[in-house]
This record gives C-alpha cells, sequence and structure tokens, in this order.
C-alpha cells in the first residue's frame, strides 16, 4: 500500500480553526496559541499545498474558493475522526483510579464535588480509600494520595492544589447577639478538639492573644469528622479547614466568629508516583475546585468581620 502524503497535523488543526471562525485571532484563542503561531502554520499548510487558502487585507480576513472547499473536506475528516474515536472511548473498559485522601476531605469536600469529573471524564472509574497515614503507594494500593502540608513529597509527583485555613468555627446561632465578639469570649464557651487535629487549641489561643484562656468545658473525638459535625449541632467551637466549612458558612448554618485572626496556612496536595494520562486529568480537575473553593474563600474573608481585639 502506497505512503500517504500527508500535510502537517497541526497545520490543518489550526487552518480548520481559522477559517470556521474565519479569524486567527479566535482560532489563536480556541487553540490556546499565538496569533502568529495560527498565521505562521496556515502559511506553512498553503506552501505545502500551493494554493491560497484566505484573502488577507487589512481588518478583514476571507476564504478563497480553494479554502472553502478545503474546509469543508477537512471538516468532515476531523468529524469522522472525532466519532471513531468517541465509538472507541464508549467501548474501551473503563479506566481505573484509586484516590486515597484523609475521611473529612473526602465526606466534606472532594464527594460533594466529584460528580463534575466523573461527567468530564465518563471513562474513569475512581475508587476511593480513606486514611491519614503517611503516603505508600505499593503498601496502600493507590494512585493518588491526598494529603494537608508544608511541603511536597519527594520521589513522587506532588501538586498543591489548594490553600486551607485553620480557624475557629461554631453554629451560626452560637454567636449571635455579640456572645463571640472577642478570643475572649471563648471562656464562656465549650472547645471541640480531636486527635488529628493539625492545630491545637493552646497554639491558638496563644496566637489570638489569650494564652492560658480556659473554656468552660471541653469536648474531644477521634475523627475531624465528628468534631466538625458537633460544632455544626451547636455543641462549642472547633478549630477546623475553613473549605471544609465553607458552603455552610456562606449559606449561614455555620460561622467564623474571629474572621481569619490567628488562622494556620496550609497546602492540599495531591501526590502521584508515575505520570498517567488519567492521574493528569484528576489533578487538573482539583487545580480548577481548588481554584473555585479559594475564590469563595476569599469572597469570604473581605466580608467578614474584624474581631474585636483579646
Amino acid at each position: 500500500m502506497p505512503r500517504r502524503k500527508l500535510p502537517p497535523l497541526n497545520a490543518l488543526r489550526a487552518f480548520e480553526a481559522a477559517a470556521r471562525h474565519v479569524s486567527f485571532t479566535k482560532a489563536a484563542a480556541e487553540l490556546h496559541v499565538t496569533h502568529g503561531a495560527i498565521s505562521r502554520q496556515v502559511a506553512q499548510l498553503e506552501a505545502w499545498l500551493g494554493v491560497e487558502l484566505f484573502h488577507r487585507r487589512p481588518a478583514q480576513l476571507s476564504l478563497t474558493p480553494a479554502g472553502r472547499s478545503f474546509l469543508s473536506e477537512v471538516t468532515a475528516a476531523f468529524d469522522r475522526i472525532a466519532l471513531a474515536s468517541l465509538h472507541l472511548r464508549e467501548a474501551a473498559p473503563p479506566s481505573i483510579l484509586h484516590v486515597n485522601a484523609p475521611p473529612t476531605f473526602t465526606m466534606r469536600w472532594l464527594i460533594p464535588r466529584l460528580s463534575t469529573f466523573q461527567r468530564e471524564q465518563p471513562g474513569v472509574e475512581v475508587r476511593m480509600t480513606t486514611g491519614l497515614d503517611p503516603v505508600r503507594f505499593e503498601a496502600g494500593g493507590y494512585d493518588v494520595a491526598i494529603r494537608g502540608g508544608q511541603a511536597p513529597l519527594p520521589g513522587c509527583l506532588s501538586v498543591p492544589f489548594m490553600t486551607e485555613l485553620i480557624l475557629p468555627v461554631c453554629e451560626a446561632g452560637l454567636a449571635e447577639g455579640g456572645r463571640l465578639r472577642s478570643p475572649a469570649d471563648l471562656a464562656g464557651q465549650t472547645l471541640i478538639s480531636y486527635a488529628t487535629e493539625p492545630y491545637p487549641w493552646a497554639e491558638w489561643l496563644a496566637a489570638a492573644g489569650v494564652p492560658g484562656l480556659r473554656p468552660a468545658g471541653a469536648l474531644r473525638f477521634e475523627q475531624m469528622f465528628f468534631a466538625l459535625q458537633a460544632a455544626a449541632e451547636g455543641l462549642g467551637v472547633v478549630l477546623v479547614p475553613v473549605f471544609l466549612a465553607i458552603d455552610d458558612i456562606l449559606a449561614g448554618r455555620l460561622c467564623a466568629p474571629f474572621g481569619t485572626l490567628a488562622a494556620r496556612r496550609r497546602r492540599y496536595w495531591a501526590h502521584a508516583a508515575r505520570r498517567r494520562a488519567v492521574i493528569e486529568a484528576l489533578i487538573d480537575w482539583l487545580l480548577r475546585e481548588g481554584r473555585a473553593t479559594e475564590a469563595a474563600m476569599e469572597a469570604w474573608a473581605r466580608d467578614a468581620p474584624a474581631p474585636v481585639s483579646a
């Protein structure tokens, strides 16, 4: 079978986008390249074909008759390739992606958003496990581990996708009537803690200017999820990453009475032992969801009342 003599495929893609939009600028935006790159690719294709595809006039671009004829053939070919690819993807067995993440992060942040990833990647089956142990890919049997921390893990792909602020949160009614205007007001409250907390109350109280404060009561749980649920039920005040509570804060069910006072900052990381297309798709999705959550937190922080000094 004789070898096919095909034009440069990148140039074909640039031509198809430019001809469809009748604009190099719009084609560049669609393909995430510069206007100059589109212009060069189209010129390369015209040189390869030996035919002018566009009329280039000041402030006006139009297709030549040859360009219009070529566009119909290229568009039909691209449509056939896209349809054949879709059929193969639908027939292929699902890619399985094993993800390990902290329990409260999984329940409060990841699961409510995971449907968007599934819509974007219908051929990927996500299998979730939860844990807080140090990351060990082979022993844990997972592809991606999500953890909060200050630095990347050596020897693997580590991508920070969201910044967390750890600060006091409580049920909104607990702070009504000015009962929590100052950190010193915590002396009349129950402070909730948990075994896995990254920021102990003693450290926050010292940073907030009330070291040695004695609260009215204390509750302690094994997991952050139970501590946060206890706070949501009005049992006291808990120190948690605000992104885990931001949806309820914006809805008025929870509040952060002292704003960002004495908040501790960490990052959440996606760690992977190797690069795979499905892993990179998950990380890209995490980055977009993380940016959206950070934007919500920044908007809340701008409007949060300044706390009264202790």
